[in-house]
């Protein structure tokens, strides 16, 4: 016959949980999902930059279709105007550029690559655009739109 023994109750190993899951390494999900990520940001940054440079060509395409023809002053610096400031609202963004007149527009396009619209030639080209006679500074108001519109 067996013994019955109840004392093997306290014989046995005292209860601990097991030990908690670290944080590093990752599961397999958390991998692809990172993957995944990095891809589509890669993606995006790509189309972004390209967007940007398919803009610019199209742009100087209109610049040298500007330079082609003959057209007066007047007409030349209002149209370069309005062309870099489409350009502008497109790269830039409306919020950023839409209220910029005058001064603040020549500076902003004079650090974005259009050193050559600082000072007078600068201003002959403003008041050029809106319809006044002008000393012209036809060579710097194309090359200071040309730089402008390849910054990017």
């Amino acid at each position: 016959m067996v013994e019955n023994n109840t004392d093997w109750l306290s014989k046995l190993a005292p209860p601990h949980a097991p030990t908690p899951a670290g944080w590093w390494p990752p599961a397999p999900g958390w991998w692809a999902l990172a993957l995944i990520l990095l891809i589509i940001s890669g993606i995006i940054i790509y189309r972004n930059s390209r967007h940007k440079t398919h803009l610019s060509r199209i742009a100087l395409r209109e610049l040298k279709q500007l330079e082609s023809t003959s057209i007066n002053d007047v007409q030349l610096a209002s149209e370069l105007e309005h062309l870099m400031r489409r350009y502008a609202l497109a790269i830039y963004g409306r919020e950023y550029v839409a209220n910029l007149s005058g001064d603040t527009w020549l500076a902003f396009i004079a650090s974005h690559g259009a050193k050559e619209m600082t000072g007078e030639a600068g201003k002959s080209f403003l008041c050029a655009a809106y319809g006044s006679q002008v000393k012209t500074d036809r060579t710097q108001w194309l090359q200071g739109a040309r730089n402008f519109l390849r910054r990017y």
